[in-house]
């Protein structure tokens, strides 16, 4: 196989090299079904969750701050708003690794600068997605947060008062 770079000055030369055998032996047919469909889905969440240690991540932190949201009793639409822009950042985690054996597949553990911009594309926009929805969280979460603690503070200090 021969790719060329987008200016087609340099030709990189990749030799086809079979792929082992995976436990996905039928996933190239079109699924029959619906639930077909949901199976190969769940094989991508489980295969992105056993790999890829952000998304275990991301799914960590986006369980706490989804917690921390139905414990401090945020409203229904708040709740409903970090929980789309964990799945925004859990989404942007899965394109970014789909994108990413695309690119190893294509390349095949030679280097190319195209495939280094895009790689580096989808991680910045998983990084992005990310920080978007850590100043979600922040906004919506701090305010009760801060409440809370005051609270607690006013009852320490009420305490000593009283002693």
């Amino acid at each position: 196989m021969t790719i060329y770079s987008e200016n087609s000055e340099s030709v990189t030369q990749i030799t086809e090299t079979p792929l082992p055998p995976m436990a996905r032996s039928l996933s190239w047919r079109v699924a029959t079904n619906l639930l077909v469909s949901f199976k190969y889905a769940w094989q991508g969440i489980a295969y992105a969750f056993r790999t890829q240690r952000n998304f275990r991540i991301h799914v960590g932190v986006g369980s706490i701050a989804v917690s921390l949201a139905i414990a401090l009793s945020l409203t229904p639409v708040e709740i409903a708003v970090i929980i789309l822009t964990c799945g925004a950042v859990l989404t942007m985690e899965l394109i970014n690794t789909a994108l990413e054996s695309v690119v190893d597949l294509t390349v095949q553990q030679t280097y190319h600068e195209l495939a280094k911009i895009a790689k580096d594309c989808a991680a910045a926009a998983v990084l992005i997605s990310a920080l978007l929805s850590l100043s979600v969280a922040v906004c919506l979460l701090l305010p009760p947060l801060w409440q809370l603690v005051q609270g607690q503070l006013g009852q320490v200090q009420g305490w000593d008062m009283l002693s």
